[in-house]
């Protein structure tokens, strides 16, 4: 095994300056980054306190983008948001601020689509089966089961 590469506290500073200019992260991410470099844990303190200072690490700036980008690209519904986020060790209260980003309209239209669009996509005669498969690939995403068994009520009569 090659001998890994060791920074000073400078060069970790400045590399996670980087990592956290390109994409929000959260402590875990940075965390774990200083961790993978072998920082010693008096510098990985150091280093997440002057990223925190410098507004380069904000976990609740983080968790709100987090929750937008997931939605709006993976269509993930709030149950699977939060389940995500908690993963990520963001509390609670930043879960809910971060939760309300979401346009529930825009949430509800979202949902539809995607119910409607899977259940053209499902290749299966059997209603019960049917009716199964769309209801584990919706809760799968974590949309909320109140919404999920009254669409496919709504679809599959």
């Amino acid at each position: 095994m090659y001998p890994s590469k060791t920074y000073t506290v400078d060069e970790a500073q400045k590399r996670l300056e980087h990592y956290c200019a390109y994409q929000e992260r959260c402590h875990q991410d940075v965390t774990q980054k200083l961790y993978d470099m072998r920082m010693i844990p008096e510098a990985r303190d150091q280093i997440i306190v002057h990223l925190l200072a410098h507004n380069f690490l904000n976990e609740e700036r983080f968790s709100k983008a987090f929750v937008r980008g997931k939605f709006r690209i993976k269509k993930w519904g709030k149950q699977r948001l939060k389940l995500e986020l908690k993963r990520k060790e963001i509390n609670n209260t930043l879960i809910t601020i971060a939760l309300k980003e979401l346009n529930d309209q825009e949430y509800l239209e979202t949902f539809h689509a995607l119910a409607e669009k899977k259940l053209a996509s499902i290749r299966e005669t059997n209603v019960q089966k049917q009716r199964k498969k769309l209801a584990d690939y919706l809760l799968y995403r974590g949309w909320e089961s109140h919404l999920v068994y009254d669409k496919i009520r709504e679809l599959i009569p």
